[in-house]
């Protein structure tokens, strides 16, 4: 089962690699993981999203709430959130195809970046599912090089 996992964590060296090493203590697959400072530098918010059986993932968060660097975590699966990602792709660009292209990238608001003579480089920020249908109107046109940057995550609401 896929759930994602939500840590603030003092900012410190070495937080990130004790997280990570830990999913792979307990079975849990990392299928994104994406870490960045909060609006006080000495905060980071760290989010997994992990893959693995419901009693691994119950023992991964046992242990990262239980460690001294982490000030909270939230198990996100649970509750309403929203989460954004960040992709970038570069495609061939044949010119007899330019035009379909272009009208793949205005239905998914997706902007260009970059052109070669060659190539066309566009980015996306949107939620998984958004992301994911990009690629897949993109995967018949000849995707060349792709980067994601991972599921970044927050609690709906006030909380």
């Amino acid at each position: 089962m896929k759930r994602t996992l939500s840590a603030l964590c003092r900012n410190e060296p070495g937080v990130l690699a004790m997280m990570a090493r830990e999913c792979g203590k307990y079975d849990a697959n990392i299928l994104s993981l994406a870490a960045g400072e909060t609006e006080n530098p000495q905060v980071s918010r760290i989010v997994l999203c992990v893959d693995g059986d419901d009693e691994a993932i119950d023992k991964v968060g046992r242990y990262l709430g239980s460690l001294d660097v982490v000030i909270q975590l939230d198990d996100l699966s649970r509750k309403d959130f929203v989460d954004r990602e960040l992709v970038m792709i570069k495609v061939a660009m044949d010119p007899a195809q330019t035009g379909q292209l272009m009208q793949v990238f205005e239905v998914f608001r997706a902007n260009v970046v970059g052109m070669g003579r060659e190539t066309i480089t566009v980015e996306l920020s949107g939620d998984q599912e958004r992301v994911d249908g990009l690629i897949k109107m993109l995967v018949p046109y000849g995707i060349k090089s792709m980067c994601r940057s991972g599921m970044i995550a927050l609690k709906r609401g006030d909380e």
